[in-house]
């Protein structure tokens, strides 16, 4: 079993007796590398993330270094392939926008746009376009990764594009530790989210021209009311 320190320590109860490939922020490659290898060389080897794998993880770069090494690949339950040819299982989990989206009740109801602000991998560049283009579009906008120690003004500078095209009132969602131990949940605006206490625990929810807050939940209508009209209450 492969994973992320922090991640395997989630799961510690069910690791004894397994085999462990465990190393730190920044060892995706070398964690992944090492799980490819475990898996053609000793049997089967689960690779854990944390949320979905599919979902600003590790899937997509095990399908990377199989393609960079030249390694067939086949879905579980297909036929047996080749020779070297190695079974590849993607398994679906709850990603943190899921999470963070049940928490604060309803704000992903209609479309929306996940951004992370992250620019190891990304440029801020790019970065700075798909948030000018999700607020223009009017998307729900979901922020990953919106600060880190070495990373402390990339939030400011989001609230600002989005800011070009929707007003500072827009209702705003902040989740720490979605799901988790000492999980939180905040309620704020636009203009609030700078001043927010986030980390790289924590995700963002920006509503759209529609969000609303209704009590303690954010809601983004799917647009039925508008179609329909209002059912007599009870």
């Amino acid at each position: 079993m492969a994973g992320y320190t922090p991640y395997l320590d989630l799961i510690r109860p069910f690791l004894a007796g397994k085999a462990l490939i465990a190393s730190g922020m920044t060892r995706e490659m070398e964690r992944v590398s090492a799980a490819v290898r475990a898996a053609r060389e000793q049997g089967p080897c689960a690779l854990v993330c944390s949320g979905d794998p599919g979902i600003y993880a590790l899937a997509g770069l095990v399908f990377e270094v199989c393609r960079a090494q030249g390694i067939p690949v086949s879905p579980a339950g297909a036929p047996p392939g080749g020779p070297g040819e190695l079974t590849v299982e993607v398994v679906p989990g709850i990603p943190s926008l899921c999470a963070g989206a049940a928490l604060l009740g309803a704000p992903l109801v209609h479309d929306f746009a996940s951004v992370s602000l992250s620019d190891r991998l990304t440029p801020w560049e790019t970065i700075e376009k798909r948030l000018d283009a999700a607020a223009l579009a009017d998307f729900v906008i979901v922020i990953h990764n919106p600060k880190s120690k070495t990373r402390t003004w990339q939030l400011a500078r989001a609230c600002e594009i989005i800011a070009r095209h929707r007003p500072g009132t827009t209702p705003a969602g902040v989740v720490r530790r979605a799901m988790r131990k000492n999980q939180s949940v905040t309620l704020c605006t636009l203009e609030g989210l700078p001043e927010a206490d986030v980390d790289m625990e924590t995700i963002l929810f920006v509503g759209n021209s529609k969000t609303f807050r209704h009590g303690s939940f954010l809601v983004t209508p799917r647009g039925y009311l508008e179609k329909y009209g209002a059912t007599d209450a009870p």
